[in-house]
């Protein structure tokens, strides 16, 4: 085992009351790719800067190899003193690093280099923030919610990107999907202290359920324990004092075990408060279209929307989702065409800005709009510290401004707001942002079984799939020209239609391609004949056994690759069996496209 280049043990910091940290640790080594979970505010964030300098413990040990490089993708870059955001990632290097891996990746990222820091967007940001700390290729790269505010096509490159990088990773994300392709151990944090799976998130869910189980059974023997002794004490032998006494002291100390026992963080309580049915059809949008300027955003596009639809809108940035979702509302008149909405709509909405909130509101004047200390949910009347109880905030936390909360704390404020609004019809921009994985889990349950109909934008993957009925996305994913479509079911299954309809039109292609070389008079020798020359028999006999060698040596070198330790054991085989795979794709692709051009030859000719 290669030794560790950072190490972090029995860590403790507390900010009063109930420690934040309690003996946490964290050991990272060469290869690992570790996700850091844990519910929000459990500290991951916290642990994370700790680990990568900027945070200062209590008490604990840390260790970081001397000569080892660490960056931290910061969440809100600081870009003073830098004209360009190329001057601003370029500023990451350090002696050695090579300047053209920040052009390639601001290239990857969308951003030309030139762009002013101080009028970036919040996308724009993570993406210059992603280039300044990925550039150096740093021994360890530390990245807290990589994904926020990235569309997927990004996403999905840097999923690539980080799985061929040579630098350790700890990765904090909302994004399921993501973690699953990326990690390969997850450190839990829960309660102050955290635990090590040596394998990737996909097996995180399981193993945690196994360990909560094993705690409940510990804590009902103490319990049955505690009876047994108690019993003992109260009717057994007197006569040997000392011993009654060591008795009553492991009693004491039981006891104390017991009741100190701090069980799992609870889980988000809530339900939609809904309003009364809308009417059948809720959206009809007959052609609608829009423009800026000479730039298409949405060509003409009909869509109708019923009651009880799950509709998602998926995107590169700039896309135009927004622009879509707003005319599909109501809220932005299109160019052309008409939306009509339906009867009875009650409308809440989820924001993905953030930044809208005042920071010096309290938790209490937010939730209430300033009405006193209750508010009406589900058709009743309830005090504003136990509706905050029902979302995991704190009674103590009704006059705490939100300035002070993080951001899966505002996320989480945000959805009890919205929550507590009678509605039909929920709109919702980036739900899943800053949410941790059982309150992500709690959001899907209420969007699968709200009865009212539900419009979102996502970059989720994962909740997609397990939400929403159809798909809207451009019909051009690399380069949007305006025109959109809707997929029947969730992301995956719009990836797989998506696919279907391109090789039908490839296939389509390829009979076209081959009648017309059929009947052009480069091939009127053969065909005078009627028959194929020597060499086209040859290699249409020969071709489907040259297949079936690639598909072998194919399934053989992705069956390596599949072993999760290979990159960390050997990472030279990993980059050669990879490059090696590739060839091997493109070269049967080549030889399929052949073998379907000389067989469609021969049926012409032969017909």
């Amino acid at each position: 085992m290669a030794p560790p280049i950072l190490k972090l043990d029995d860590i403790f910091l507390s900010f009063g009351g109930t420690p934040l940290l309690a003996g946490a640790g964290l050991q990272v080594e060469p290869g690992d790719r570790i996700c850091l979970v844990g519910r929000n505010g459990s500290g991951k964030s916290t642990l994370m800067k700790i680990a990568a300098g900027m945070v200062e413990a209590q008490s604990g040990e840390v260790f970081r190899h001397p000569s080892a490089t660490i960056r931290y993708l910061e969440q809100a870059p600081d870009f003073a003193g830098y004209s360009t955001v190329q001057t601003y990632a370029e500023a990451g290097l350090g002696p050695g690093d090579d300047p053209y891996r920040v052009t390639y990746l601001l290239e990857h990222l969308g951003l030309t280099g030139e762009e002013d820091p101080n009028r970036l967007s919040g996308g724009e940001a993570r993406r210059a923030a992603l280039a300044r700390v990925m550039a150096p290729e740093p021994d360890i790269l530390m990245l807290d919610e990589p994904t926020n505010h990235l569309d997927l096509p990004t996403i999905e490159w840097l999923e690539d990107e980080l799985r061929k990088t040579r630098s350790a990773l700890v990765l904090i994300s909302h994004d399921r999907r993501f973690l699953e392709k990326v990690s390969n151990a997850t450190v839990w944090l829960d309660r102050g202290t955290a635990r090590r799976l040596d394998r990737g998130f996909s097996h995180f869910e399981a193993w945690r359920d196994e360990v909560l189980e094993a705690e409940e059974l510990e804590q009902h023997k103490l319990g049955k324990a505690i009876e047994r002794e108690e019993h003992w004490l109260r009717y057994g032998v007197t006569a040997r004092r000392k011993r009654n006494m060591r008795r009553l002291g492991d009693l004491h100390s039981m006891r104390a075990n017991y009741r100190g026992h701090k069980g799992p963080q609870g889980t988000v309580q809530a339900t939609v408060t809904e309003a009364k049915e809308s009417g059948k059809l809720v959206i009809e949008a007959e052609a609608i279209s829009k423009n800026y300027e000479e730039r298409t955003i949405v060509s003409p596009f009909s869509l109708r929307v019923h009651r009880g639809d799950r509709i998602g809108l998926v995107g590169p940035n700039g896309a135009g989702k927004t622009t879509l979702l707003k005319m599909l509302t109501g809220e932005l008149t299109p160019d052309a065409g008409i939306v009509k909405l339906g009867t009875n709509l009650e409308i809440a909405t989820l924001d993905q800005k953030r930044e809208d909130l005042d920071p010096e509101e309290t938790l209490s004047h937010y939730l209430t709009d300033g009405r006193g200390e209750t508010l009406l949910v589900n058709g009743e009347q309830r005090h504003v510290a136990g509706y905050m109880k029902d979302f995991l905030f704190q009674p103590e936390q009704i006059r705490t401004p939100i300035k002070n909360l993080s951001g899966g704390e505002r996320a989480r404020l945000m959805l009890a707001r919205m929550m507590a609004r009678p509605s039909n019809l929920l709109i919702l921009d980036e739900p899943t942002n800053d949410l941790d994985i059982e309150t992500l889990d709690l959001l899907q349950e209420i969007v699968a079984g709200y009865n009212g109909t539900v419009i979102l934008v996502s970059h989720d993957r994962d909740f997609l799939d397990r939400t929403v009925t159809s798909t809207i996305a451009p019909a051009v994913p690399d380069a949007p020209d305006g025109r959109w479509v809707e997929y029947a079911g969730g992301y995956t299954d719009m990836l797989a239609q998506r696919k279907g309809a391109q090789e039908e039109r490839r296939h389509a292609e390829k009979q076209e391609k081959a009648r017309s070389e059929a009947s052009s008079p480069s091939v009127e020798p053969a065909k005078a004949k009627g028959k194929l020359s020597f060499k086209q028999k040859f290699a249409l006999e020969n071709l489907p056994k040259e297949m079936a060698k690639a598909e072998a040596d194919i399934a053989a070198r992705e069956e390596k690759m599949a072993d999760p330790n290979l990159f960390t054991k050997d990472p030279g085989t990993f980059n050669r069996l990879a490059a090696e795979l590739e060839k091997l794709r493109e070269k049967l692709m080549g030889m399929e496209e052949e073998w379907l051009e000389l067989e469609m030859l021969r049926e012409e000719l032969e017909g």
